[in-house]
């Protein structure tokens, strides 16, 4: 398979176990495939786990789930180490977070102790314990699921934390015929029982297939243009940082690559922006108290910029 029928498959394969989610799938899968982590923001019941599962059956990944508390402990995640009387040495004893892919579930129900504890593995792929480093296999993918802030027992997740997921997107209430189809049975696939359509490595070099991507240097500045936009925009307190317009990048080329294209356009920039930048913008008192949003003040901010001319090939 060349590599928009590999893409094409991997979608296809996930969809026997997600119904009605096509454009949400999409959207986790170019993240992946951009080499960032995901967050998903949406209430129970909607099926968040499931996507996760479901796509580390397809991409052939090692999997591990934890799900938050207020009393889980950083060596959780991150590993402790434990005293070999045997040896006479301490003995390194892996954490959930030794996987390829993590899912931490309801993230913002533990303490920011612990949430704090995914800061290093997730932006340097690697643990710190007692001194020591572990590298985490690679791919390394981070998926976590949070409740809306203000539901019980939750603590809102720090701007440090939420600004190193790549995107951050909700899943939503399914439609009426697909929630009937999921009532009746009719998915007979569950997310356990998926195949798996490329290994590890074919990930790994599927994403090295985005840093090949071509982008043209008008198309860069639409980007840092953008980031600059929300830095001095009356409506937003704290606007997109470098780490931001580097994620916006990485989408941007991952986007392409999903549509089959070996370059990238102002489209592409477009597509992923909302749920790429969304998350890494704070409003101002004054435009939350007016009922504005982050996406609804970064949708005119995009529409108020030129798009920028490409050279003709």
């Amino acid at each position: 398979m060349n590599t928009k029928e590999t893409i094409d498959a991997i979608l296809s394969e996930t969809r026997k176990a997600v119904l009605g989610k096509d454009e949400v799938l999409r959207r986790i899968l170019t993240a992946i495939l951009a080499g960032g982590h995901i967050l998903i923001d949406d209430i129970p019941g909607v099926g968040k786990t499931t996507i996760a599962v479901a796509f580390t059956h397809v991409l052939g990944l090692d999997y591990k789930r934890m799900q938050f508390t207020p009393d889980v402990l950083p060596s959780d995640i991150t590993g402790f180490s434990m005293y070999d009387k045997n040896s006479g040495t301490f003995r390194y004893m892996p954490g959930s977070a030794m996987t390829n892919f993590f899912l931490a579930d309801e993230i913002n129900r533990a303490s920011p102790k612990t949430q704090s504890a995914l800061l290093e593995v997730m932006q340097e792929g690697r643990l710190s314990v007692d001194g020591k480093t572990y590298a985490v296999p690679q791919p390394f993918i981070v998926m976590a699921t949070q409740n809306p802030f203000g539901s019980s027992g939750t603590q809102e997740l720090p701007e440090s934390q939420t600004d190193r997921f790549m995107i951050r997107i909700t899943v939503g209430y399914p439609e009426r015929e697909d929630e009937i189809r999921i009532l009746s049975g009719e998915k007979k696939n569950p997310a356990e029982g998926l195949s798996s359509v490329i290994t590890p490595e074919g990930l790994l070099s599927l994403r090295q297939e985005v840093s090949r991507i071509h982008v043209e240097e008008s198309l860069y500045g639409y980007m840092v243009d953008i980031a600059r936009a929300t830095r001095n925009h009356p409506d937003i307190r704290l606007g997109v940082s470098p780490r931001g317009t580097m994620a916006l990048s990485a989408m941007t080329r991952a986007h392409a690559l999903m549509e089959g294209r070996s370059y990238a356009t102002p489209d592409d920039v477009a597509a992923v922006a909302p749920y790429t930048l969304g998350h890494r913008i704070s409003l101002s008192g004054d435009a939350r108290y007016a009922g504005k949003t982050a996406e609804s003040v970064l949708s005119s901010l995009l529409s108020a910029l030129p798009l920028p001319s490409l050279k003709e090939e």
